[in-house]
């Protein structure tokens, strides 16, 4: 061991362990935590997954590859302080929360967690907290919630917008399927509003809120958060009624005893990280980005060649779009893009429209190729094809449809003498009442 001779905050450590990631102290499995009880038996507590997301997850994001780097400035962060039990129940007091955040030997247990192996996550989640907090305060504001719930996607997905677990939650904060849908997200093959950090988070405060109506009581919402309000209830029945989270403790899911607990350490641990040596990634500001709204499909592609925007970036910024493919023709749509990208793609829209549209996009209509020939076996076996199909194929060649793709740049006319065929033709063919066409779209000449 190490001894430290400095002060934090005005309170003295006792003495200062130096921390190896892989937290040799521990000798259970990362998905549990071992409580020793008084009589001699042991408790055991599943930890939420979101505190099980590999560090090297978490740095794969765009946004932790583009805007985090390591504070080189931060010394002894290897050596992690160790104080008197008092000093985190004195530190829990003094958290300014509406909600109740007491000391015992479960929250304990999680916040040694935090500042044992999950220290280098944690220096992750200070400096990505600078991308969402903001946004989680807003939402949570709206409906008028306590701010500290904003830690809640701290043990649900480690600030991963694109994690997902065992059973399928998705997004910051873990979605279901049902519960998502419930509250206004859109999940199909092509986009899933879970992983958008704005919507989700509107989504996650207005189920807050319900929830709250329920209970009367934060400890409980956050339970409800985890196991679903069936689930409460039936642990108050259980417990006679009692309708405080310690006194159904017994009752609740393994992970769902292990859950608030884990919430209180996650706030001790995100304001008192500097006492622990732990030290935030610096966060560059994220470029200033901005909205454009989209009436036809667009892939990210197309944005990317003809504007020279990484995919990579596009979705980062637009997690919610599953197949890098944004729907605008079902409904408008928006893309977020960097501020500096806007005018140029309005001014280049035709352009990113056309770009590969055949390859990349669905086809608006296809042809559909001639019936293979009819055949009639005569009495010696040989096979011949009979006149009357031979006389459909010749109809139908004569009579197939044609459609080119407009170009840019290109007009009725233009297309009409290319194609042998009548502006007046066109129009109706296609149903168009003016002389406006767009580049990219398919029109039948035949």
């Amino acid at each position: 061991m190490l001894s430290i001779a400095f002060i934090f905050g005005g309170i003295s450590p006792l003495f200062a362990q130096e921390v190896i990631d892989n937290d040799e102290e521990n000798e259970y499995d990362d998905e549990e935590i071992i409580i020793d009880k008084e009589n001699g038996d042991e408790e055991i507590i599943e930890v939420p997954e979101g505190m099980l997301i590999e560090i090297d997850s978490l740095l794969n994001d765009y946004n932790s590859k583009a805007y985090l780097i390591p504070d080189t400035n931060c010394r002894m962060s290897d050596v992690n302080p160790v104080y008197e039990i008092d000093v985190y129940k004195e530190r829990l007091r003094r958290l300014p929360t509406a909600m109740e955040m007491p000391w015992n030997e479960v929250v304990q247990k999680f916040i040694e967690r935090y500042f044992g192996r999950l220290r280098r996550s944690v220096a992750f989640m200070l400096g990505a907290s600078n991308f969402y907090m903001p946004i989680f305060e807003q939402a949570l504001e709206v409906y008028g919630i306590p701010l500290e719930l904003k830690y809640l996607p701290v043990i649900e997905s480690a600030l991963n917008p694109n994690a997902v677990s065992r059973v399928g939650a998705t997004g910051l904060w873990q979605f279901m399927l049902a519960t998502g849908k419930r509250y206004g997200l859109k999940v199909t093959t092509m986009i899933d509003e879970r992983r958008d950090p704005v919507k989700a988070s509107y989504a996650a405060a207005h189920y807050l809120s319900d929830l709250y109506k329920i209970f009367g009581d934060w400890n409980l919402v956050i339970a409800a958060y985890n196991a679903g309000p069936e689930n409460i209830n039936k642990a108050i029945r259980r417990a006679g009624g009692e309708k405080d989270y310690w006194k159904i403790y017994p009752y609740l899911p393994m992970e769902t005893r292990g859950y608030v607990p884990a919430f209180i350490a996650a706030n001790y641990i995100m304001n008192y990280y500097c006492e622990h040596n732990i030290c935030p990634m610096v966060a560059e500001a994220p470029v200033p980005t901005d909205t454009v709204m989209l009436y036809r499909d667009l892939h990210f592609e197309q944005v990317s060649k003809v504007l020279g925007i990484s995919i990579e970036q596009l979705r980062s910024l637009n997690p919610q779009y599953r197949r890098d493919v944004v729907t605008g023709y079902s409904e408008p749509t928006d893309l977020r893009m960097p501020v500096e990208y806007v005018n140029a793609f309005i001014e280049n829209s035709d352009s990113i429209f056309a770009y590969n549209v055949d390859n990349l996009m669905k086809r608006d209509e296809v042809a559909v190729n001639d019936a293979a020939p009819v055949y009639r076996s005569n009495s010696s076996g040989s096979s011949k094809r009979t006149k009357s199909s031979a006389r459909k194929k010749k109809k139908s060649r004569s009579g197939r449809s044609k459609s080119v793709t407009v170009r840019k740049g290109d007009t009725l006319s233009q297309i009409a003498k290319r194609n042998g065929t009548t502006v007046a033709k066109l129009k109706k063919l296609n149903k168009i009442s003016g002389s406006s066409i767009r580049a990219g779209k398919k029109l039948r000449v035949k």
